[in-house]
């Protein structure tokens, strides 16, 4: 079964060079009348050394002169060969010389042999051919010019013995002509049509180019728009079970909470007081977690307010610190004195900087650092806040810092790779502000979120 054939818009690159740069569009022109010269050697070879049938008693006695004629013009043939594979035209600022040459070697050719009826005399047609595949149309019909004389030239040297050879030489001088005309004509149409399909392909690919970079755009807004439900589905599924859990452990820990209140205002041993009020104390621990779990699980406000920006820090980091691999690590929290007020989302700017916590902790080994810093960037104006985390974790590899931020990709094995994609939205979209990776190496990551202050 035959495979289906894609169609493809042409090459312009070298459709355009060929008709539009002159040099590569005579290299083109050239390896065509290369071809066509040496298949004429090699026919006047033929008819001069193999072709005796006819003609046998002159040719054998001018045999060695054509065969030196011939062999001059196999040496030029080489040597304009040779200059085509090295990407150059022979005698390409004085193309005139090589119509002069070739008018003169055609003329020989035909004095050698039979004059104005020699059959080299359709060599004219050749060089007429060449010429206007490689030159202009004014050089074309000088070309036929010097053609006409040369093949007038040889009427009158070899003589003409009956009126046969004048009415053969008026004719060839006629068809010569007309093929000079006919080859410009030729020519020109399809240098034209070349330049209008070059001129179709290049608006063709333009619009190919145009759609394509259309449906990548709409492809990746479809990616980030896909990547932000599934991460709000996530969070909502993530509410819905802490609120159940909140609701199912809650009951139980108040009666409990009351039954070791009661036992307390009883008991009058101070051992069992003690230890009564020990686990009164870890009760009362398990419900501001519950507390916690239920509040950042809760729908986040979509309101900007006015936001302290180290009260967010220290929500998400009390929110961290129930992460199991909060354990054997340091978490530092450097605050500046001079922070300003910002306006943002405050539940948004919790989960911003908690997901960067939590990355950091996920690149560091036990006994490793995580800080947190603030401080104010006056460089700008507005003035700015900038919140850095840093780690002393592994690194992130040179080639993934490019795509750390494009939805879907991750360097963790159980990674969803919406993380900092929805971290970047956020901030730009809803913050007004921006996040970026400051850098990262085998000591250690920092990320950077930046937020305007409010004015004063």
């Amino acid at each position: 079964m035959n495979s289906p054939t894609t169609i493809s818009p042409l090459d312009s690159d070298s459709l355009e060079d060929s008709l539009v740069n002159p040099l590569a569009r005579d290299l083109r022109a050239e390896s065509i009348t290369i071809r066509i010269r040496w298949f004429g050697l090699a026919v006047g070879y033929l008819l001069v050394n193999f072709a005796n049938l006819v003609y046998q008693t002159q040719r054998i006695s001018s045999q060695f002169a054509l065969n030196a004629i011939l062999t001059l013009g196999a040496v030029y043939a080489l040597v304009d060969t040779y200059r085509s594979w090295k990407g150059k035209v022979l005698l390409a600022e004085f193309r005139i010389l090589i119509s002069i040459m070739e008018a003169l070697f055609i003329g020989l050719l035909c004095f050698f042999d039979n004059g104005v009826s020699s059959p080299f005399r359709f060599y004219y047609f050749l060089s007429l051919l060449v010429c206007g595949i490689r030159h202009t149309p004014s050089l074309t019909f000088a070309t036929f010019g010097l053609h006409a004389l040369s093949y007038s030239l040889l009427g009158l040297l070899s003589g003409m013995e009956n009126t046969d050879d004048g009415l053969q030489m008026l004719l060839t001088l006629v068809f010569l002509g007309w093929a000079a005309w006919a080859i410009i004509g030729l020519t020109a149409l399809l240098k034209s049509a070349g330049i209008r399909l070059t001129e179709l392909n290049s608006e063709l690919i333009a619009n190919q180019e145009q759609l394509e970079r259309r449906i990548y755009e709409r492809t990746k807004d479809l990616q980030e728009s896909q990547a932000l439900l599934v991460q709000q589905e996530k969070q909502a599924a993530f509410g819905l079970l802490a609120a159940g859990i909140a609701h199912e452990v809650g009951n139980p820990l108040a009666s409990i909470s009351s039954i070791v209140q009661m036992l307390n205002r009883r008991v009058t041993d101070d051992y069992t007081k003690e230890r009564l009020d020990m686990v009164g104390g870890q009760l009362s621990r398990i419900q501001r977690t519950l507390q916690e779990l239920v509040g950042f699980s809760r729908p986040t406000s979509q309101q900007a307010a006015i936001v302290d920006v180290h009260a967010a820090i220290n929500d998400a980091l009390n929110i961290a610190k129930y992460y199991k691999r909060w354990k054997g690590k340091k978490v530092e929290a450097r605050f500046a004195d001079n922070i300003r007020a910002i306006r943002s989302v405050y539940d948004q700017l919790v989960q911003v900087v908690l997901n960067l916590i939590l990355n950091a902790l996920d690149a560091t080994d036990e006994g490793a650092s995580v800080t947190v810093t603030t401080k104010l960037v006056e460089d700008d104006s507005p003035h700015q806040v900038a919140i850095h985390i840093a780690d002393e974790g592994h690194g992130i590899s040179a080639e993934s810092q490019a795509k750390i931020f494009e939805p879907y990709y991750t360097t963790k094995a159980t990674g969803t790779g919406l993380g900092l994609f929805v971290c970047r939205q956020l901030v730009q979209q809803e913050l007004n502000g921006n996040i970026e990776l400051v850098h990262s190496d085998p000591a250690g990551t920092e990320f950077c979120i930046l937020l305007g202050t409010v004015s004063d």
